[in-house]
């Protein structure tokens, strides 16, 4: 399991680096879909994951409905990044009640292959949320929570509970759980390394000789 210091560093790093170390490491397919966006600028997450998979359920009795919500949404644990497969593209799944109620209780953010609404509200309290889409039409009843704590897929991408994920502006990466700590020390070294080769290049290096000199670019 992730160690209590691994949020800051990851959080130190940019999700560029962590997926060109994954692809090193044979991991080819650990990006999320280029879609799931963050929801305003500037927003950054780094935790561990706790899944989330959803299923459409039109009809859905409103208050037995609304109970499932509330009971996924309280057993999210702090410190963790909720990642959601809803399976729908027509209804958001999370909205600024929920942002609240997430960010109260210590919640780092939350992904979703899914929709989200009350952008502004969101946004204003600075709650970290990456998403497919964004709409005012609410999941309720129109959607349903299966099973949390697990796995799920999204597209080609595995995230289990447990998985590291980290999302900044240019999209969302998943790190599994018994890669964590070598990804985060290989990152970390890429990170160092490109900042020497941006100094160089600046100085006047041209990019092959940066490359021959750094092996990176």
């Amino acid at each position: 399991m992730p160690v209590p210091d691994f949020a800051a560093r990851f959080g130190a790093l940019y999700t560029a680096a962590i997926a060109d170390v994954l692809d090193g490491l044979g991991l080819t397919t650990q990006t999320l879909p280029p879609a799931i966006r963050p929801l305003a600028p500037g927003m950054r997450l780094a935790g561990p994951a706790f899944a989330v998979r959803g299923r459409p359920r039109p009809g859905a009795p409103y208050e037995a409905s609304i109970r499932r919500i509330l009971e996924l949404l309280g057993d999210i644990p702090a410190g963790h990044v909720a990642v959601y497969a809803t399976g729908d593209d027509t209804s958001a799944q999370f909205g600024e009640l929920s942002a609240t109620a997430l960010h109260a209780r210590g919640v780092t953010g939350v992904v979703l292959d899914g929709g989200c609404r009350d952008v502004d509200f969101i946004a204003g309290q600075g709650f970290p949320v990456f998403t497919r889409f964004v709409t005012p039409q609410d999941s309720v009843p129109r959607w349903e929570p299966v099973d949390w704590g697990h796995e799920v897929t999204i597209d080609e991408v595995t995230v289990a509970t447990g998985d590291y994920v980290l999302g900044d502006a240019d999209g969302v990466v998943v790190v599994p759980a018994a890669v964590t700590a070598r990804v985060l020390k290989a990152a970390e070294t890429v990170a160092a390394t490109e900042d020497e080769v941006r100094a160089a290049v600046r100085a006047g290096l041209s990019p092959l000789e940066a490359y021959e000199r750094f092996g990176k670019f």
